[in-house]
């Protein structure tokens, strides 16, 4: 079963529309957890606009599934990921203002600089995954940088998708193949969404863990939290 976990930048979004501590956190993380989720995703960035650098501190005493931090890692990103101690970190090369993530690593070009992140990560017992689109070359080069896994960026998938192109699961499939045949893991994230998660899946061989956040939460609105989580679990069986 490929696993899920579950993003929950946009449950801070909302409690930092108003301030205070509604809705918490923290007892959403657990609830999510208690549905079946097997993970907790965050992004923390650096303007702390969703989720901030305490809700971090706050989560990791509490989340008993898989803890992952994603982010681009600046020094301060690092110091913070270092004394949390997540099960798995998640790099992310995108800009302090990006709204979202929108683009993976460039692994040739930042080779030397992911290699020696990856390598502190790791000597403190934390999984790596590198944020990538999918092209062979670029999958490829993310073996040399010493990562375990890498995470699919999902964006051209889904809205090929959307609009009825299902050809565009093709690169996905020939960057999976290759991940497989090098021995890195298969993480996938970004616009997966009830409508296309199972399709995605199925495509995929050895999908290890999707990140569901935005498509999830909104979701929820609809059908409820522990629905939705549990929908999603039914598709990724």
């Amino acid at each position: 079963m490929t696993k899920l976990s579950v993003n929950i930048n946009k449950i801070a979004t909302i409690r930092n529309a108003r301030g205070g501590s509604i809705p918490n956190l923290v007892e959403a993380a657990k609830r999510i957890e208690s549905f079946g989720a097997q993970g907790i995703t965050v992004h923390p960035r650096p303007d702390e606009r969703h989720i901030t650098y305490q809700d971090v501190r706050n989560l990791q005493p509490v989340v008993k599934t898989e803890f992952n931090i994603e982010g681009n890692p600046t020094p301060t990103f690092i110091d913070l990921v270092l004394k949390n101690k997540p099960m798995q970190v998640t790099l992310v090369p995108d800009a302090p203002d990006a709204i979202t993530s929108n683009a993976g690593w460039d692994t040739k070009k930042h080779k030397d600089f992911l290699v020696e992140v990856i390598a502190e990560f790791k000597r403190n017992g934390i999984r790596t995954s590198i944020f990538v689109d999918p092209v062979v070359e670029m999958v490829e080069a993310a073996k040399h940088t010493g990562t375990d896994r890498i995470e699919l960026y999902t964006e051209d998938f889904a809205s090929g998708y959307e609009k009825g192109n299902l050809d565009t699961i093709r690169p996905y499939i020939a960057s999976a193949k290759v991940a497989n045949r090098l021995g890195l893991g298969i993480n996938a994230g970004h616009d997966l969404s009830l409508k296309n998660i199972k399709y995605f899946k199925e495509n995929i061989p050895n999908l290890l863990e999707v990140s569901i956040g935005h498509a999830l939460i909104s979701e929820a609105l609809y059908d409820g939290l522990e629905t939705v989580v549990k929908k999603y679990l039914q598709l990724l069986k």
